[in-house]
């Protein structure tokens, strides 16, 4: 079976290919513009660079062959939760449809954090976890969850948040620090360069408390830091110790909580070598590959076939 893939989220337009038989994903994507010193895009500046810039990647995707697909996967709202929703999201499901249509196959939606939890699964070949009980860590720009994920037979994840952050998500503590520092946004693999530019190695004093967390702190004392001086790699290390710490403790919460069960790390945060460094000298941790750490369309591809799969 192959399977096109499409997700276009709030910072990345995104589409895969996903090849059944030989389990090969091919992919292409691109991150959507931020005008310098701005920490985001607005929705409907998000709408308008997907709607200009799908049609190009799948183009460049299928390279001019006549390739048949089977059916379509598509990212339709960021989470399996009652009222999840954001506009960016109805650029793929136009297309997906319409293509869909067209074709005469099969189109299914999915959630984008369900998109995350399967790439990560994929891109660490432990697909064997479908149909089982884990945990998964999802921490981007717009989410920061620790989830007890067991087997659904409709959405293939049933999802439940036992952690998650009170203010700020890890991505954004990220990004403003980056900004702050001069960084062009989205500032994630800037500051990690900046970062392991640093002697020093921090140890703060994190807010966890029952899974939850709070990372608004954070942004405030990085900036209190880059006022009295610290150089811009000390900032940049001690906000990655601090997000990484963070997770450390959340994890630590639902080993003692749930037992030993498979843990798992999704977003773009989780492809920051520091702070999985810090996760895989503790736990027995699995990490998407960084390719598929940041937003991408091949979990929703490897999803679909799945589902076309089970329908036959």
């Amino acid at each position: 079976m192959l399977t096109l893939g499409i997700d276009t989220s709030n910072y990345t337009t995104s589409c895969a290919l996903y090849d059944s038989e030989n389990g090969e994903v091919i992919q292409k994507k691109l991150l959507l513009p931020v005008k310098e010193g701005e920490k985001g895009l607005r929705q409907s500046d998000a709408v308008f660079h997907h709607t200009a810039r799908l049609w190009p990647l799948v183009e460049e995707l299928f390279g001019g062959r006549d390739i048949g697909i089977d059916a379509i996967g598509v990212s339709e709202k960021p989470r399996d939760a009652e009222g999840s929703y954001m506009p960016c999201f109805l650029v793929g499901v136009n297309a997906a449809k319409c293509m869909g249509s067209a074709l005469n196959k099969p189109v299914y939606g999915f959630s984008h954090q369900a998109g995350h939890i399967m790439a990560a699964l994929y891109s660490a070949d432990k697909t064997e976890l479908v149909g089982q009980r884990f945990i998964a860590f999802h921490v981007s720009g717009g989410t920061t969850e620790m989830l007890l994920v067991s087997p659904d037979k409709d959405r293939t994840f049933n999802v439940e948040i036992i952690g998650e952050t009170l203010d700020l998500n890890g991505g954004q503590a990220v990004d403003r620090a980056g900004v702050m520092l001069g960084l062009k946004f989205p500032c994630g693999k800037e500051l990690e360069k900046l970062a392991l530019q640093s002697a020093e190695k921090y140890n703060p004093k994190v807010c966890v408390k029952e899974g939850n967390c709070s990372l608004s702190g954070l942004e405030n004392q990085c900036i209190l830091m880059h006022k009295k001086g610290a150089s811009a790699e000390n900032v940049a290390r001690f906000c990655l110790d601090f997000v990484g710490k963070t997770v450390e403790k959340m994890t630590e919460y639902a080993v003692g909580r749930y037992g030993d069960l498979p843990l798992i790390y999704a977003g773009g945060v989780m492809s920051n070598s520091i702070i999985r460094s810090r996760i895989e000298s503790k736990f027995n941790a699995v990490f998407a590959k960084p390719e598929f750490s940041c937003d991408n369309a091949a979990g929703v591809a490897v999803l679909a076939a799945m589902k076309g799969a089970e329908n036959g």
